[in-house]
């Protein structure tokens, strides 16, 4: 038997015999009411859970101040989750979507506190947008809390038409993400 000459990763649906890609994604998960760590911890093993996604790695937590909040906000625990997928990008987002409810969101208004934010960040190479999605997220490149941890576990991040997170990150403050020694998630 000789190699492929594909150079994508498929895996079989055993349901309907379908071939799908896996894609690494990248996720950002945030609290900033309540028990933090332990929705943080929540939303990992919500996602372990669900299937078609495998959890590859899990930053260090990082606690920051709320991004275009009211003024009375709670900081924010955050973390960046990478994983492999072969889920659509928009079953993704439902899944992502569920996981926040279950944990108390409640949508609103933007920046508003929250119970948990779970964003997609980047689906591979993926471009998206749509009235329920944009890909990569439009405002990650922008976001110390998205890269900071993002580049501690993925040295060779890419957000797609923004560049490198190595690059993009010396163009942001990046002062106000704190590594919490004290907090740790675990698959």
């Amino acid at each position: 038997m000789t190699e492929s000459p594909t150079p994508y990763v498929l895996d079989a649906d055993t349901m309907t015999g379908g071939m799908r890609p896996i894609r690494q994604a990248v996720l950002s998960i945030g609290s900033n009411l309540g028990d933090r760590a332990g929705r943080l911890q929540g939303a990992v093993s919500a996602l372990e859970d669900t299937p078609e996604v495998t959890v590859v790695a899990i930053s260090s937590v990082y606690e920051t101040e709320p991004v275009g909040a009211p003024e009375d906000s709670g900081k924010f625990l955050n973390a960046i989750v990478l994983i492999d997928t072969t889920l659509t990008v928009h079953t993704l987002l439902d899944r992502a979507m569920a996981i926040e409810d279950a944990f108390g969101r409640e949508r609103g208004e933007p920046g508003a506190p929250r119970t948990l934010d779970v964003d997609i960040i980047v689906v591979g190479d993926r471009i998206a947008d749509d009235e329920q999605l944009t890909l990569p997220h439009p405002r990650a490149h922008e976001r110390a809390f998205v890269l900071v941890p993002w580049l501690e576990v993925d040295p060779e991040g890419e957000i797609p038409g923004k560049g490198f997170v190595a690059d993009l990150i010396g163009d942001i403050d990046t002062s106000g993400v704190v590594k919490r020694e004290d907090v740790e998630i675990i698959l």
